[in-house]
């Protein structure tokens, strides 16, 4: 596993944000975790997502979009998608 040394990390995994795609994990390793806010709410100041999508796929670059995608889920909250996105990577990375 490649190491990290910026921005944040979950579980040992890197985690990024792009708009309301969220990539968890390391395009060096052979999974990645692909989570989409679909939709939100507003709690006070702050947007909540409510239903987010989750993917394990792939990282090769010789794989078409189709081929990449493993498992798919789609989870009421942020929380619950996390959850299942570290449970799913570590499998898949472990060869599980």
């Amino acid at each position: 596993m490649a190491q990290h040394t910026e921005g944040l990390v979950y579980k040992d995994h890197p985690l990024r944000r792009v708009g309301n795609m969220i990539y968890y994990g390391s395009m060096a390793d052979p999974y990645i975790i692909l989570m989409q806010v679909k939709e939100t709410k507003k709690e006070k100041d702050l947007e909540v997502a409510t239903k987010v999508s989750v993917e394990l796929q792939r990282t090769g670059a010789d794989l078409r979009s189709r081929d990449r995608v493993v498992k798919r889920s789609e989870k009421d909250g942020l929380y619950s998608a996390m959850d299942i996105s570290a449970i799913w990577l570590e499998r898949a990375l472990a060869g599980k």
